[in-house]
């Protein structure tokens, strides 16, 4: 459900697992944490059925929010919406109230993850805008304003029943704004996530339903370039959106520029509403199918020929995750880059998993087609102006290897990132230089023997 990650919460002292709120739902593990929350996935024992429960912290003061957000979601039922089935209250061992909401389970992943697999269709990009735009135009209709429209925000449901597409379904109405709900923000208050604000709410000016559809113009226009627009903290990325439009890709066809264009308006007046909004991408769907009418499966790679979307999911996650241990390192990851295309996938551990959705690891500047190794991040002059460096991660240690094809091209890195200056030992480089070569191994196989299945998980 909700992935933007917090600090730890006090929550009850025993085991998930022995927890059963409201007589019915047994805590089981956790599926995703928020600001004063975390998710359980949990059964219904009476109904026999898995299910979403929300735990909100029980020291957190915010029980209005926590009301506003109850009364949203008693009020929304939609195809395009997580659904609410039942809420209550529940005393831990030291008698402290724990508020909780009870939702249905999206068998599925979400949208953030999912960017960090193989590319996605220009035709599954449009369903999923499709489904979203119907989402926006329902809430809306019954004043509501969703304020954080982002990927991790964005259920992608996987029925299991190998249908052509995932169908997407909208969550996390915290910071949701109505019009019989006491405003819990005050104005010149910014509120939503960095990445993916609205100039007026950047600016801290009023917001309308138009604010979500800017949001959910750059998470669109993110699908296609597999970068965060406006990066940073939210001082810099605030400041880059007030600055300057979002850069539209020139290979993008027609409709999908006008669409961007008309999203992302800074003159929120001039964006379509949710009404328009389905209308228009029910036509760019419609224009998408008529190029893709032989694709028949589940997000598809794009039709681009790129190497680099042959290699598995599977064996990008397990490199970066043995290069975070060879190096006792938080963070690895692998960043590849081919004729304008990146795919970036990323290895976070626990000590950062908490402020992982503030990390933005992609880097428009050229790979380097040597070993890099960055002792003291803030000392040296390749580094020290970083935004990994300055921003929420504090950045100390840094190395990479290249991934050098046989052909000479260096079309990617696979680094290392601590929070703590660290000195590795010769063979540390080494076995990092080998991890590359398997990555580079992977890529110059015949297709044939990869394993493309690109469906949902």
């Amino acid at each position: 459900m909700e992935n933007t990650s917090a600090p730890e919460t006090a929550l009850p002292e025993t085991a998930p697992f022995e927890l059963v709120l409201g007589g019915r739902y047994r805590l089981a593990q956790v599926i995703g944490t928020g600001g004063m929350s975390t998710v359980f996935r949990a059964h219904d024992e009476h109904l026999h059925r898995d299910v979403a429960v929300k735990l909100y912290d029980a020291s957190s003061t915010e029980v209005a929010r926590q009301e506003s957000e109850l009364s949203v979601l008693a009020s929304l039922d939609h195809h395009s919406l997580v659904t609410l089935l039942d809420a209550g209250v529940s005393e831990d061992d030291s008698r402290r109230a724990n508020r909780f909401l009870v939702m249905a389970l999206v068998n599925g992943s979400n949208l953030r993850d999912r960017l960090r697999g193989p590319r996605i269709a220009a035709r599954n990009i449009g369903e999923i805008g499709y489904d979203m735009a119907e989402a926006l135009e329902y809430i809306h209709s019954r004043g509501v304003i969703h304020r954080d429209i982002k990927p991790s925000n964005i259920m992608l449901v996987d029925y299991g029943i190998k249908a052509r597409r995932a169908r997407a379904r909208l969550t996390d109405f915290g910071i949701a704004l109505t019009e019989s709900v006491e405003r819990l923000t005050l104005d010149g208050q910014t509120t939503g996530t960095a990445a993916y604000l609205s100039p007026e709410q950047a600016s801290g000016k009023p917001v309308t339903g138009a604010s979500d559809v800017y949001s959910l113009g750059l998470v669109l226009l993110q699908c296609f370039t597999r970068t965060i627009e406006f990066p940073g903290t939210i001082v810099e990325s605030a400041m880059a959106r007030l600055s300057r439009d979002p850069v539209v890709p020139d290979y993008l066809p027609e409709n999908w520029k006008q669409l961007f264009a008309a999203m992302m308006n800074r003159d929120p007046e001039l964006r379509p509403n949710g009404k328009e909004l389905v209308s228009i991408l029910r036509q760019v769907v419609i224009a998408e199918s008529g190029r893709h009418k032989d694709d028949s499966t589940t997000f598809p790679s794009a039709d681009t020929g790129s190497l680099i979307d042959t290699i598995p999911d599977e064996v990008l996650h397990r490199v970066t995750a043995m290069a975070a241990r060879l190096f006792s390192a938080p963070i690895s990851a692998v960043s590849l880059n081919e004729n304008g295309v990146t795919r970036l996938v990323s290895h976070f551990g626990e000590q950062v998993e908490e402020i992982s959705n503030d990390i933005d690891l992609s880097n428009s500047r050229p790979p380097s087609p040597e070993p890099v190794l960055i002792l003291d991040a803030r000392k040296d002059p390749r580094s020290k102006e970083s935004r990994l460096v300055k921003g929420p991660l504090q950045m100390r240690f840094y190395a990479s290897a290249p991934l050098t094809l046989a052909d000479g091209r260096t079309i990617g890195t696979l680094s290392v990132i601590n929070t703590n200056t660290y000195k590795p030992a010769p063979e540390d480089m080494a076995s990092l230089q080998d991890l590359a070569a398997l990555v580079v191994a992977q890529l110059e196989l015949p297709t044939e023997s990869l394993s493309t299945d690109a469906s949902l998980t």
